[in-house]
């Protein structure tokens, strides 16, 4: 009875489980166009530039961000990178 039971609330779990939602930044441009709308908004990460963007947001409920996911970001290494020599 109790394998039934379980298997039925498995079966049920498994039925009412929603889809996830796909990333929505693109790791390949460095900025996102961010929509607001009454019924939600969207992300747009389609441009290479913050005035490309901002020439698509001209008018409507949105702007620009940096895209916190793209994957042409390169970060110095080695005493570049702090920006100051040591000193003893």
């Amino acid at each position: 009875m109790r394998i039934l039971a379980m298997a039925m609330i498995t079966t049920a779990a498994v039925l009412t489980a929603v889809p996830a939602r796909a990333q929505t930044y693109d790791p390949d441009y460095p900025v996102c166009l961010q929509v607001y709308g009454r019924g939600g908004g969207y992300i747009s990460c389609r441009y290479t530039s913050i005035a490309q963007c901002a020439l698509t947001a001209s008018g409507r409920p949105a702007h620009g961000t940096a895209n916190p996911y793209f994957a042409g970001a390169q970060i110095r290494s080695g005493s570049a990178y702090r920006g100051h020599r040591h000193v003893y």
